[in-house]
């Protein structure tokens, strides 16, 4: 297969003309001269790294961690230096992960005591009934400055 129009790597890639325009632009990919006629003629292999690009984005790479992690001028990658990105990448996500988990549970217990509020129990009483609960399940820990004697 020769060369794409935009339009064509669009279709292909599931990216917006633009988003390629703006990924060029940025220097993510090689620019591309204009033919005769004024349409960018795109090699083939520009769509495989379409693809990596978008999806070293959804993964949470910034567009300069990206423009570092892309193969040199000869294509070939940088090997030593992705492995690093790459598990520093996972690295992110198992904290972010932990964070969520820790987010979820809170939530959930903060639900539960709202559900299961006992009857009779007035809003503010059961705000700390509730306060009270997650620090016993260690979801929130206690913010209070302990007392100093007078």
């Amino acid at each position: 297969m020769c060369g794409m129009k935009i339009g064509e790597l669009s279709k292909l890639t599931g990216l917006t003309a633009s988003r390629i325009r703006f990924y060029e632009s940025a220097g993510l990919l090689l620019a591309v001269a204009r033919q005769a006629n004024g349409y960018r003629d795109y090699a083939p292999e520009t769509a495989s790294m379409l693809e990596i690009i978008d999806s070293a984005q959804r993964a949470g790479f910034s567009l300069e961690q990206i423009r570092h992690l892309l193969p040199l001028g000869d294509g070939s990658w940088n090997h030593e230096e992705l492995l690093v990105a790459l598990k520093a990448k996972v690295a992110e996500i198992e904290v972010l992960q932990k964070r969520l988990k820790q987010n979820k549970a809170q939530l959930l217990v903060a639900i539960d005591s709202i559900e299961n509020r006992p009857d009779g129990i007035e809003c503010a009483d059961n705000r700390m009934r509730v306060l009270n609960r997650l620090r016993g399940k260690g979801v929130v820990a206690s913010r209070r400055k302990p007392a100093r004697d007078a």
